[in-house]
Formats: structure tokens, C-alpha cells, sequence
């Protein structure tokens, strides 16, 4: 059987375009890996992008968050600080009213506070009382009396007048007060002035 020259070139243009279809499949193929590969990347820049913005806001939060904290924490010591030491001044003021009621019973001779002396008597009565009531509202607003004698010198409670040789007592302890001192809730008031002993 012979070929006609015209069916050869027709099974040659079909298998042409057969390998042409192949061929363009697989060109297309390549053409939409290398696209789907290059939208990944982007995809990926893009999620490292979001990620780390992420981070760095997730960070800020927890640092506003810890800084919100940390000034509640200070406002609520300071209005408790306000409430303990708000009466302070006040207190300062009241000391020279109890320095006083201490001077005054202190300068009554006990030989004068007998039965004989009623007015004398009760008015010495009436400071004691007087003086007794005053410091026990000191102490029920946490103001508490520093009468150191024979205590070591502490020179955050203490303020040292003057020194003296003393014996018998140890050098640095307190031989005599000559001004009582007060805390507010541990905290010193005013110092109590005293001497202390020295070699």
C-alpha cells in the first residue's frame, strides 16, 4: 500500500500538535507552579510581616498593662501613706500641749497635793487625768511615746545633745532625756533629746 504524500503530512501535523497540546500543557503547568510558588512567597512575607507585628503589639500591651499596674500600685500606697501620716502636722502641734501637761504636773511639789490643799489637789488631779487621757489618744492613733534613758543612742529616734562621762553605764547608751520623743507608725515624729554617755 502506498502512502499518499497527503496523509503522511496530516498524521505528521497531528502528531505536531499532539506534541504542541503536551507541550503547552506543560508550559502552562510551569507557568502556574511558578505562579503559585510566588504567591506563596508573598503569602509568606506577608504572615512573617503580620507575625511580627503581632509580637511587637502584643509586647506593648503587656508593657501598658505592667506600667497601669505599677501606678495603681503607687496611688493605692500613697492614699494609704495620706491616711496614716495625713495627721502628722497636727499631731506635731498636740505634742507641745502634752509637753506642757508634763511640765505642769511635774512642777507641782508632792509635798503641796495633800488633803489640807483641796484646790491644789484637784487641779493636780485634773493634769494627771488630763495627761493620762491625751496619751492614751496618742496611742489609739498610732502615736507612741520614745523615753529612751539606758537605751542605746539611735540617731533615727534619737538626737544627741550633749555627751557626759558616766560610770557604771556603758559608753553610746542614753544617761538622760531631757525632751520626750513620739512616733507616728514607726515612723519618728520627733526625736527625743537626750545626753549621751561617753568614755
Amino acid at each position: 500500500l502506498r502512502t499518499s504524500p497527503r496523509l503522511l503530512c496530516a498524521a505528521t501535523q497531528q502528531k505536531n500538535t499532539g506534541q504542541n497540546l503536551e507541550e503547552d500543557q506543560s508550559q502552562s503547568q510551569n507557568e502556574q507552579k511558578a505562579e503559585t510558588s510566588s504567591a506563596e512567597k508573598l503569602l509568606a512575607e506577608e504572615k512573617a510581616k503580620l507575625e511580627e507585628q503581632l509580637k511587637e503589639v502584643t509586647d506593648k500591651y503587656k508593657r501598658a498593662l505592667a506600667d497601669a499596674e505599677n501606678v495603681r500600685q503607687r496611688s493605692q500606697k500613697l492614699v494609704e501613706e495620706a491616711k496614716l501620716y495625713g495627721i502628722q502636722s497636727f499631731c506635731k502641734d498636740l505634742l507641745e500641749v502634752a509637753d506642757i501637761l508634763e511640765k505642769a504636773t511635774e512642777s507641782v511639789p508632792k509635798e503641796e497635793i495633800k488633803d489640807d490643799n483641796p484646790h491644789l489637789k484637784s487641779l493636780y488631779e485634773g493634769l494627771v487625768m488630763t495627761e493620762v487621757q491625751i496619751q492614751k489618744v496618742f496611742k489609739k492613733h498610732g502615736l507612741l511615746r520614745l523615753d529612751p534613758v539606758g537605751a542605746k543612742f539611735d540617731p533615727y529616734e534619737h538626737e544627741a545633745l550633749f555627751h557626759t562621762p558616766m560610770e557604771g553605764k556603758e559608753p553610746g547608751t542614753i544617761a538622760l532625756v531631757s525632751k520626750i520623743g513620739y512616733k507616728l507608725h514607726g515612723r519618728t515624729l520627733r526625736p527625743a533629746l537626750v545626753g549621751v554617755v561617753k568614755d
